[in-house]
């Protein structure tokens, strides 16, 4: 009789091979040269928890639901689609609860619903109106008399006068022009003019001076613009790019950046050159 393996020691078994959130999200920050304080002020979520949850300890977010949610604002801003990292996180922790449906709450009303009383004020206020109409009616008829009556005296009614001039146009106001970019390009020549709007989307965004001082440091919210000058050069941190219109030294600048791009830029005086 021989002794030989069985069957199921040959059976293998699949390896869930993904990286860990955790660390996705750290190799993320780390690739957009981001630091923890860095994406702590551009997110409003604390340092303390930013370190824990690149760790995979979510024990600080309160909960689930705030979890997702951190999870979501951090992959945003380091350039990281949020969903498939959302996804993972319920796959590891059993997924989000069935919602409660509501519709058995109220079906106790629905089937016995309340019989209606008669509507007393309503009925009221309908009489009055029938009855100030019909006196209405009676009066106008007697006193509409057919064209071409005498008078009391046997002559012609007499007519009614006509206008004489037609009544004049109102004066239309004229509108006022749309900005150019002519107007835009008014800028000082002897300084660097950087502006930036966030027209798709909210972006974290720095703004540095040639000589290191920091001119902004934080989150731009769909809507707003910031304008920055310096005598010599402006550096630029955009953690979401695709949703900045920029415009330097009055030129706009046709770009090519994608949702969640990070992008590093420098210009100075004259025409705008990305460095």
């Amino acid at each position: 009789m021989s002794i030989g393996n069985s069957p199921e020691d040959d059976r293998t078994f699949p390896a869930d091979d993904r990286e860990a959130i955790g660390r996705a999200l750290q190799q993320a920050r780390i690739a957009a040269g981001l630091t923890v304080e860095e994406v702590s002020a551009s997110t409003r979520v604390r340092i303390p928890i930013v370190h824990a949850i690149e760790e995979d300890d979510y024990s600080r977010c309160g909960g689930d639901v705030y979890a997702r949610g951190h999870i979501r604002t951090l992959a945003r801003a380091v350039g990281l689609d949020p969903a498939p990292l959302v996804e993972q996180f319920d796959a590891e922790h059993g997924g989000r609860p069935a919602p409660t449906p509501a519709a058995p709450l109220f079906e106790a009303e629905r089937i016995r619903p309340e019989p209606r009383r008669p509507n007393w004020t309503a009925a009221m206020v309908a009489a009055i109106v029938a009855v100030v109409g019909f006196v209405g009616f009676t009066m106008f008829d007697e006193n509409d008399a057919p064209k071409g009556t005498t008078a009391a005296d046997g002559g012609p009614a007499p007519a009614p006068e006509q206008a004489t001039s037609a009544a004049k146009p109102k004066p239309v106001k004229p509108v006022a022009p749309k900005p150019t970019e002519s107007a835009i390009a008014a800028v000082p020549q002897d300084k660097v003019t950087v502006k930036l709007s966030a027209t798709d989307g909210k972006s974290w965004i720095s703004a540095k001076a040639h000589d290191g001082k920091i001119l902004f440091d934080g989150l731009l919210m769909e809507g707003e613009s910031k304008t920055f000058q310096d005598d010599e050069r402006v550096d630029l941190v955009l953690g979401n790019a695709g949703a900045i219109e920029l415009y330097v030294n009055g030129k706009k600048v046709a770009d090519t950046f994608e949702s969640g791009q990070v992008e590093r830029l420098t210009y100075t005086k004259g025409d705008p050159q990305a460095g």
